[in-house]
């Protein structure tokens, strides 16, 4: 399931900028960076929020979800419990329970309450596959945006 990766590597690309930049950007070295634009390894996704401000777009367009590169009004900072109290105001509108929510992403029950609960920050492919899925703003979960978008 590829997720991030090519458009990481255009947009490096584009302003020509190194792997190795990229990586000390995140406090890693280039060789991981590497690994993550190669989508070898998954990016967590505070990583992947420090990629997008920096090449100041949004996560929808680095996941591939949208041609639009950046939003009007986008946040740079996320908080932890709003993307919590997001995801669980999501779910519910659309009537989907934590544990049948968990099963479609191959997780437990307590792992989608602790996210739902602001103390983890979701991870990256489970971010991807709900806002894939159910064509929701990833920006939008995360607290990036405030008007709810949905995706094509």
């Amino acid at each position: 399931m590829a997720m991030y990766g090519t458009n990481l590597k255009a947009l490096r690309e584009r302003i020509g900028i190194s792997q190795s930049k990229c990586g000390k950007l995140i406090n890693l070295d280039s060789g991981t960076y590497c690994h993550y634009e190669q989508e070898d390894l998954l990016m967590p996704l505070k990583h992947l929020i420090t990629i997008c401000n920096y090449f100041d777009v949004s996560m929808d367009y680095i996941f591939g979800f949208t041609k639009i590169k950046k939003y009007k009004s986008l946040i740079k900072e996320y908080d932890i419990k709003q993307v919590g109290l997001r995801l669980k105001a999501w779910r519910k509108e659309n009537k989907i329970t934590q544990v049948e929510l968990a099963k479609e992403l191959n997780t437990t029950q307590s792992v989608i309450a602790d996210y739902e609960r602001g103390r983890y920050l979701i991870a990256t492919p489970f971010l991807y596959t709900i806002c894939k899925n159910y064509k929701i703003s990833a920006d939008y979960l995360l607290g990036k945006i405030e008007r709810k978008i949905t995706l094509k």
